[in-house]
Formats: structure tokens, sequence, C-alpha cells
């Protein structure tokens, strides 16, 4: 008898654990996966939530392969808190067990969001079949703990379409070719080598995103020369460079250009090597 009572306390206890658990995620015939964003400079693969709001990884142009998973929520947290994220198995997975991934901060009023490793770690579960679940506290209700699980079903194709996005990804951003320095030759508006390979990853940029608030391009020279002829010059190489903005899509309106001539020079005029580094022009770029 104390037997049957324990086990019927047991299985009341159960089910009033699992009342109060309230579960969103996507059933089967309406899990959708979509690459939402797809260019050189980001890649999002989303998967709508109904009723809860939209579950995103997103890779960026960077020197580093980067990924991060947001929770955007229809509404957001009260207050602060910590979700725990698991594997798991769906039912059709019989024997297999459910396995810890990471921890998530919940910060008040924002999304939820999760850096570069744990997301890969939940793409790959994911691709083996297994949703990832997230399990935490209902920030709204005191009685009410919330899951939010990630449905596998229909993930295989716009998970190969979102990897080969990643895969083509510029190997810099913005930050990295918002300042630039051109080199040139001797009295001349040609390019040395390198710098030829500095303005074709901003062309290769601008291909991309051409929404530019402001470029600003200074132009030098060394001080071999008339001094007159040396302020021309200066304004001759920051010129080409507006036109080759221009010719990206930049509006003209917002590219500044400056001649300095032999004026603040960075180097010493005394040698060959020095006065190379005086020949340049200056880019500075503002995005909105």
């Amino acid at each position: 008898m104390v037997r049957k009572t324990a086990v019927a306390l047991s299985i009341a206890m159960s089910f009033c654990a699992s009342a109060g658990l309230r579960h969103y995620s996507a059933p089967v015939e309406m899990s959708q996966w979509q690459v939402s964003e797809k260019s050189r400079l980001q890649c999002t693969l989303a998967h709508p939530l109904p009723g809860y709001g939209e579950a995103m990884f997103t890779s960026m142009a960077s020197k580093q392969l980067n990924m991060e998973f947001e929770l955007e929520m229809l509404r957001l947290p009260a207050n602060y808190s910590v979700a725990s994220v698991y594997s798991v198995p769906p039912q059709w997975m019989p024997g297999q067990v459910q396995r810890e991934i990471t921890s998530m901060p919940i910060r008040k009023q924002y999304n939820g969001d999760i850096p570069e490793k744990a997301a890969w770690t939940m793409l790959s579960e994911l691709e083996k079949g297994y949703w990832p679940t997230l399990y935490y506290q209902d920030w709204y209700s005191d009685f009410d703990r919330i899951s939010v699980g990630l449905n596998a079903s229909n993930f295989s194709q716009p998970y190969v379409e979102f990897v080969e996005c990643v895969a083509n990804l510029l190997p810099y951003s913005f930050d990295d070719i918002a300042y630039t320095v051109l080199s040139y030759k001797s009295n001349s508006v040609d390019l040395t080598k390198y710098s030829k390979k500095r303005l074709q990853m901003i062309a290769d940029y601008l291909k991309e995103d051409t929404d530019l608030e402001l470029v600003l391009l200074d132009g030098y020279s060394d001080s071999y020369g008339g001094r007159w002829n040396n302020k021309q010059l200066s304004i001759r190489r920051a010129v080409e460079i507006k036109s080759f903005f221009s010719d990206m899509g930049v509006d003209p309106t917002r590219i500044e250009v400056t001649g300095h001539g032999e004026r603040r020079h960075a180097a010493p005029n005394t040698n060959k090597m020095s006065r190379a580094k005086n020949r340049r022009v200056v880019i500075r770029m503002a995005k909105p």
C-alpha cells in the first residue's frame, strides 16, 4: 500500500512539473529554416518559433571565423536570469539521452544570445537531428517554466546553403578597411603593388555595401620637386580615389577631397625610403 502511494505521488509530482512547463517550438509540418540574409558581409540562418519569436544563427565578414546564436523574443525579459541549453533527442530517437550544451545569460529587455563555440555545437546537433532546447524560469509567472525548442525537421538543405554562404564571407570587416593608407610610386598617381591590393579589398567590400555616410580623402606628396607641383599631385591622387569610390556607387557628395602636398609629412624627406612614406592618400570612411 505504501509503495502504491509513493508511486502515485511520484506520478502526480511529475504531472504537476510538466503542467508548469510551457513549451514553444514549431510543429514538424511547420518547421521552417531559411537563409534570411545572404551576402559576402553577413549570413543568417533563421527559424521561426510560433508564438515566441525567432531563432537566428549569424556569421559576419571578419578576419576570424565567427558565429552567434540569437533568440529574438516577442516578449523581452523583465529581469535577469540564466537559461540552460540542452541537445534533446526527438521522440523518434528512442534510447537517446539529452546532453547539456551551455547556459545562456538572460538580460533585462534584451534578446538572448550565445557565442561562437556553443552556437556551432547547436548547429552540429541540429545536423544530427537533435533539438537544441532552452529552459528557464518564466519572468512573467512564478508558476511556469519555459522551454524553447529548435525543430531539426527541414534543416539539412538550408544548412548547406548557410555553410556555403559562410565560406564565401569576406575575410575582413568594415573596421579593417575604414582607415587605409595608400602608397604611390615616385612623382606619379600609380599605386604601389600592396596599395592596389588594399584598394581591391575596399572595392570588394563596396560591391556589397555602398552605404557610407562620409569618405575623407587626404592626399600627400614627398618634398621632391616644386611645392606647387607637389600640391597639385596630391590633389590628383585623391581625386582619382574619389572617382574610384564614385564608380563603386558611393554618392560623390559624401566624398571630401583635400590635397596637402608636401605638408604634414609622415617621415623625414631625407632619403628614398622615408620619402616613399610621404607619397600617400589616407582614406577614412564612416557608416551611419
